[in-house]
């Protein structure tokens, strides 16, 4: 299978194919039980996908068995982390991603490429049977979210997705305070991150020799490389992460853990009547990176509650939008990221170094009545797929979340671009009335387009 047949068949062709058979290898499900182990196979393992295959490599239950990359420096050091974990040398490599997905002891795969490949490799994936852990974000537009969502549920694959904070004590414990009623009545979510950067050669070089540089590109637009563009190189940092071409910045890339932490503590009501969303940002017009360096997003759902949404300083000069000083003000103690929920009787913030409340005994809340609202538990992201893998239950962040959070992602995208307010039909999954907006949706076509593509029905 070449990489041209793979990409026309799986994004392709993937909304008409889901007649093929829900496979299950025999090594998860066997006769009556359980399998004890979970072969994993794992496509890109640059520095992220290396460090999610460590948690992978501390499971016992788990065993990595097949690695690819595109870039042999990559794969030199993921042999050598796998080999050092199991004292031995019986890990395959693979240079395409097909070779990895024909294999039929592989159960499970972890995909930490960039971005522009985490779609057309999760449905190769989902054709293959194979279940799937995805580093966030998902789609670069979101007709490839509502593909790859279709497809997993046709093809009853569990999905987990790379929101790791969802495993953290502290977020759960924040969004069981806002979901039980513990500050009052919702009124406002306040979201922010750090911004994409800013800069970036644009002076076209020849690719690293030990990267395949047409493999990498895949299904984004033929543009020569760049200084920097797949890895920090040269003194270069990476750019990828900022360049429209290969993803949505860190509007999505940062943005989709505080947004899925706000989903997470208010999803009923974001999905229950149309989303109004407006906002401005800051985008390059110069450099490699031209994704938004600064933004300021505001969103308002229903039952009056509201959401803003900013990007804070990343290499960037300081911009009125990336001003956090009022959130910190009024938190007392803010950090690059975070989610804070305020509500009628309080506020609880929460990031990945602390969880504050006012008023503060609220941290000490105890959730004893029958109708509280109790999250899945988890305290490891690789844990949970592994137990998600072997149950067949629902990961902590499984697709429909995931969908849900990326979406929020698009949306603040959009209204930067458009720079106008938008109206989003959360059950539909449209915007309301407007038709450039809609076609936004699926504005990114292959280098190969597909036959027939058009907006979801």
């Amino acid at each position: 299978m070449n990489r041209r047949h793979f990409l026309r068949t799986n994004v392709a062709a993937a909304a008409v194919a889901a007649a093929f058979p829900t496979i299950i290898p025999s090594s998860v499900l066997g006769e009556n039980a359980p399998s004890k182990r979970v072969n994993l196979g794992c496509i890109g393992v640059g520095p992220q996908g290396r460090g999610d295959m460590s948690n992978f490599l501390a499971q016992p239950d788990c065993r990595v068995v097949a690695l690819c990359d595109v870039a042999k420096r990559n794969l030199d050091e993921a042999v050598k982390m796998v080999n050092d974990a199991y004292k031995d040398t019986s890990v395959a490599t693979h240079h395409d991603f097909a070779d990895l997905l024909a294999r039929k002891d592989v159960d499970a795969v972890l995909i930490a490429t960039p971005d522009h490949w985490h779609v057309p490799l999760s449905l190769g994936a989902v054709n293959a049977g194979k279940d799937i852990y995805l580093e966030k974000p998902m789609g670069l537009d979101i007709y490839e979210d509502q593909l790859l969502r279709k497809m997993c549920r046709q093809k009853e694959r569990i999905f987990q997705f790379g929101t790791q904070q969802r495993s953290g004590q502290q977020f759960r414990l924040a969004c069981e305070l806002v979901r039980n009623g513990r500050i009052g009545r919702l009124k406002q979510i306040n979201c922010w991150c750090s911004a994409s950067r800013p800069g970036g050669s644009t002076a076209p070089i020849d690719p690293p020799a030990d990267l395949d540089y047409d493999l990498w590109l895949g299904p984004a637009y033929n543009k020569p490389y760049t200084l920097g563009k797949a890895y920090d190189e040269g003194g270069a940092w990476k750019t990828w992460w900022f360049n429209a071409d290969y993803a949505l910045g860190f509007v999505a890339g940062w943005g989709v853990h505080p947004l899925d932490i706000a989903y997470w503590g208010h999803p009923a009501m974001m999905l229950r009547g149309p989303v109004e969303v407006s906002g401005q940002g800051v985008i390059p017009t110069t450099g490699a990176c031209n994704t938004a360096v600064a933004w300021d997003v505001n969103f308002s759902f229903a039952g009056d509650v509201r959401m803003s949404f900013r990007g804070t300083r990343n290499g960037a000069d300081a911009m009125p939008m990336n001003d956090l000083s009022a959130w910190e003000k009024k938190y007392t103690k803010i950090v690059d990221h975070g989610t804070a929920f305020e509500g009628t009787d309080g506020w609880v913030l929460v990031d990945r170094s602390q969880i504050r409340t006012s008023p503060e005994n609220l941290i000490e809340e105890k959730f004893t009545r029958k109708e509280d609202v109790r999250l899945i538990q988890s305290s490891n992201h690789a844990r949970n797929f592994l137990d998600s893998v072997k149950s067949r239950q629902p990961a902590i962040c499984p697709i429909e979340d995931a969908v849900q959070a990326d979406i929020l992602c698009h949306l603040s995208n959009f209204a930067i671009k458009l720079k106008r307010p938008l109206k989003w039909d959360p059950v539909k999954e449209r915007f309301i009335g407007d038709v450039e907006a809609n076609q936004l949706m699926i504005v990114r076509p292959l280098r190969k387009p597909p036959a027939g593509r058009q907006l979801p029905k």
